[in-house]
């Protein structure tokens, strides 16, 4: 994937993702944080324990818009962000693998954790994203679904900074 030469660089696809690559991009000369979130396959789920792989599956232009609302509203909560990436694994996905990059830059380690916490929440409640969970001699879809919200409605986040926030990066 060609790197944005904007602060915000959202995208799908059905080769691996890079963490190195979106925490290099996301590192700013203003910025003294960089949180960066990755979620893997793992071998187990509610109702499996013996996963092998998953598949996703989105329509495209509803998913990217979507992804681009989740980093407006990052950049709406946490003014002073630096940069904001979200990248999604589309197709098969293998134990181990990464499905989702999140990477967030920011002034102070408070606000790069918060926010990358809500971009990664938000895509999870806001992007029509389906998984199948593979194992071996079955597939079926994830039970794990819930209601689609719209962006604004993710709840905050719990602050990270602890009781007085008085430390910062």
């Amino acid at each position: 994937m060609e790197p944005s030469p904007s602060l915000d660089w959202v995208a799908l696809s059905p080769s691996s993702l890079s963490a190195d690559e979106l925490t290099t991009w996301a590192t700013r000369a203003s910025c003294g944080a960089v949180v960066t979130f990755c979620g893997t396959v793992r071998h187990t789920s509610h109702e499996h324990d013996d996963i092998v792989a998953l598949e996703y599956e989105t329509g495209e232009e509803m998913a990217m818009g979507r992804l681009r609302e989740v980093v407006a509203e990052a950049r709406t909560r946490w003014p002073r962000l630096g940069a904001v990436a979200i990248h999604h694994r589309t197709g098969r996905v293998e134990l181990r693998e990464t499905a989702v990059v999140v990477a967030v830059s920011s002034p102070h380690r408070h606000e790069a954790f918060e926010a990358a916490q809500f971009c990664i929440d938000a895509v999870k409640d806001c992007v029509p994203m389906w998984k199948r969970e593979l194992w071996e001699g079955g597939s079926a879809w994830s039970q794990d679904g819930r209601d689609i919200l719209n962006v604004a409605e993710v709840p905050e986040v719990a602050s990270v900074t602890g009781v007085n926030g008085a430390h910062d990066t």
